[in-house]
């Protein structure tokens, strides 16, 4: 089954024809990233238009690069939530558009789920039940997968998500967007024990993440020296932040794997390209005995062929779309 898939729910428009959910026969990305520079993080306006710009283009690549046409296809699915609300109706209207007037199926699909999904194209062996850490700029779960569209959250962040303090506090520290990528790089070179910096626990919920606190003792070390007139060593206090955050959640994760009995665990979304959240996982997985799925990482940011990926399952559940469909900014994984 041949599906042609849209992504738009941020500041990549992206397309992609997946087969039977694990493979990919093209995939195009455009991103905003440089445009979105000059204002330090996305402007949702300014990515919806571009997306209106971009998409028509961006299918019509994506047919060419698996030599098919529309007759070709079997479905099209989208992303449909969670997202910038502007950004993810560009991509539902624009799918609508190809299932009426092509009559193939539309797919409606979370964003979430499909980049649980990406490591089903990465690892076509993976299959559920898993244990999924799903962290990226606007969401940090652990996710029980007991089937490909049946999931169940275990814990989530109570306010920031991991990759929004990365941005933030890289940010606050003069580095351009996006800023948890750059905070990243500079971390390797630094002391990840120069500063100390709190590991915040939720009370009476243990698999649920609290960074605001973490986030704000970072800045205000930043700021209490910007006052004394003091410069911070940016390479020390990314790593030494870096590390506090992937502590927060490999505790988190490890324990809500041993408590539910899982031995395979997987981890998703953006902030999974990680380096130091890879290697700790690598590690920490194979010193007690998990297996570990990770998805390649051009595979952790946005694109279209996790949404195929994820599209594909969701078909075979019956989970399809009249052409009444609506975006929605904020929706839950398990109702995805």
């Amino acid at each position: 089954m041949k599906i042609l898939s849209i992504e738009s729910s941020c500041d990549e428009t992206a397309a992609a024809i997946v087969e039977d959910g694990r493979n990919v026969l093209s995939s195009v990305v455009v991103s905003q990233v440089e445009e979105h520079k000059l204002y330090g993080g996305v402007v949702p306006e300014i990515a919806s238009r571009r997306h209106a710009e971009a998409i028509t283009e961006v299918v019509n690549e994506t047919l060419e690069q698996a030599s098919l046409t529309l007759n070709s296809l079997d479905a099209v699915a989208v992303t449909y939530a969670p997202g910038l609300i502007g950004a993810l109706l560009v991509g539902v209207n624009f799918a609508k558009g190809l299932s009426y007037a092509t009559g193939l199926p539309l797919i409606p699909v979370h964003h979430l789920r499909s980049h649980i999904a990406a490591n089903y194209i990465t690892n076509p062996e993976l299959k559920p039940p898993f244990l999924c850490l799903v962290v990226s700029g606007g969401h940090s779960h652990i996710v029980a997968v007991e089937d490909y569209t049946k999931m169940k959250i275990i814990g989530k962040t109570r306010d920031d998500a991991a990759g929004e303090v990365f941005d933030k506090v890289a940010r606050t520290m003069g580095m351009p967007y996006p800023g948890g990528i750059n905070l990243d790089k500079v971390a390797e070179n630094g002391d990840e024990n120069a500063y100390v910096l709190p590991h915040p626990k939720v009370a009476d919920a243990p698999y649920d993440f609290s960074f605001s606190g973490l986030k704000t003792a970072a800045i205000n070390i930043i700021h209490n020296a910007s006052q004394k007139g003091e410069q911070v060593n940016v390479e020390n206090l990314s790593a030494s932040f870096r590390k506090a955050v992937v502590d927060c959640l490999i505790d988190d994760f490890l324990k809500a794997a041993q408590d539910f009995g899982y031995k395979t665990l997987v981890i998703a979304g953006g902030v999974s390209a990680n380096s130091l959240l890879r290697r700790r996982l690598e590690e920490e997985c194979s010193n007690q005995g998990y297996t570990l799925y990770k998805p390649e990482l051009k595979l952790c940011g946005d694109n279209g062929a996790m949404v195929g990926a994820q599209a594909y399952y969701e078909y075979l559940s019956g989970n399809t779309a009249n052409l009444d469909l609506n975006a929605a900014a904020t929706m839950s994984i398990e109702k995805g």
